[in-house]
């Protein structure tokens, strides 16, 4: 176990629970403030009871380059509708109100970060009720920078391993990590393709020679029978991209939320639990 894993945290708990119940874990991932911080918000409250476990909330940037169009395209409609990190972690805040248990990761950049102010930023994060950070454009060298700090603020901060993180760097990669590991099944940027279950397979068996974290696989899944592959195989399933394009297929001429915006999104995560909670069944027998 990655000595960065207190083992106390909502994302160890929720993975703990999982575990007791012999299923992987669905992790939804969503942008804060698309299409509008409302409608974002109504989103984010309706995740849990239509079968999300563990929630990535997106923190808009002006230049999210490990995304592909759909995802950039969210972050943009955030950034137009206004979205900004205080805003983000107001709408934490907001969901906490009424959630105290499902755990949230922000994902994002490190700019926006930077620019808030690490120390303050960790401190808002953590009042917030934020439990997680994944920040793709910051590599193990510079943990000095955000990662040691948000460990020593009681944040997990969740790394992302790729099919080209061979085990020479895979150590590294590893080190500071806590939470869970998230696997990038295809190499590229997001929504560009479909993992195949069986190098998943072998991928989650090399990470977790390394580490005894939680390994969530995500990049490319879109329906409930991708989520149930991945499953048998993973200690987590993470949708994207097929969520935000739910999302922007009910959208008006002009970008704006409409009356079947949030179901559409709580629709296809209802559907991809049924997926994963699929997979404990065939797993299992």
């Amino acid at each position: 176990m990655s000595a960065a894993s207190s083992g106390n945290t909502r994302i160890d708990a929720r993975f703990a629970a999982l575990a007791q119940e012999g299923r992987p874990a669905l992790v939804t991932f969503t942008t804060a403030g698309d299409p509008d911080t409302a409608t974002s918000l109504a989103i984010l409250r309706a995740l849990p009871a239509a079968g999300a476990d563990i929630i990535e909330l997106g923190v808009p940037f002006s230049d999210p380059m490990a995304d592909g169009p759909t995802i950039q395209a969210s972050s943009l409609r955030a950034l137009q509708a206004g979205q900004t990190l205080v805003k983000t972690l107001e709408m934490v805040r907001s969901f906490r109100t009424a959630d105290t248990t499902t755990p949230i990761v922000l994902m994002g950049y490190y700019n926006p970060v930077y620019i808030y102010g690490v120390e303050r930023f960790l401190a808002d994060a953590k009042a917030a009720g934020v439990d997680g950070l994944i920040v793709v454009d910051l590599p193990p060298e510079e943990d000095a920078e955000l990662c040691l700090p948000a460990l020593q603020a009681g944040l997990n901060f969740i790394r992302l391993a790729t099919p080209t993180t061979d085990d020479k760097r895979l150590p590294a990669v590893l080190a500071n990590t806590s939470g869970f590991v998230y696997y990038v099944s295809i190499t590229g940027i997001t929504g560009s393709a479909t993992p195949d279950a069986g190098r998943v397979a072998a991928a989650v068996a090399r990470i977790k020679h390394h580490c005894a974290l939680p390994v969530a696989v995500g990049f490319g899944v879109k329906n409930a029978a991708q989520a149930a592959a991945i499953a048998q195989h993973a200690d987590g399933v993470v949708v994207g991209s097929a969520l935000v394009d739910a999302l922007r297929a009910t959208l008006d001429a002009k970008g704006k939320a409409t009356s079947g915006t949030v179901k559409a999104v709580t629709d296809l995560v209802a559907e991809l639990a049924a997926g994963v909670r699929a997979a404990k069944r065939v797993a299992a027998e």
